[in-house]
């Protein structure tokens, strides 16, 4: 199984507008998908960074599931994702592997 996790650092005064948008909306579009079998979001409480961050975690069965995901749904994601939050965000992807 694999872990697909998202990072987000947004400015606070777009933090519960995204919030509100992901819940409701960004993360229902990405289990619709059907290439996940679950998802957490998290709020990270010790931040370095100045404003909020985010985790979306959403588990994989395969590798190929994640290779479907990022060429068939992602850019379109990334997109819809940058043109609501242009310049009050950044984020980076990381794609773990459960070992244990």
């Amino acid at each position: 199984m694999l872990l697909y996790n998202i990072t987000i650092i947004l400015e606070e005064a777009a933090a519960n507008e995204w919030l509100a948008w992901t819940q409701e909306v960004h993360i229902p579009a990405i289990m619709a998908t059907g290439k996940f079998v679950s998802n957490r979001l998290l709020k990270v409480v010790d931040s370095p960074n100045e404003g909020v961050t985010y985790c979306l975690q959403f588990v994989l069965d395969s590798k190929a599931d994640y290779e479907s995901y990022k060429l068939d749904h992602a850019p379109a994601m990334q997109e819809e994702l940058n043109t609501r939050f242009k310049d009050r965000h950044v984020s980076f992807q990381t794609l773990m592997e459960y070992v244990g």
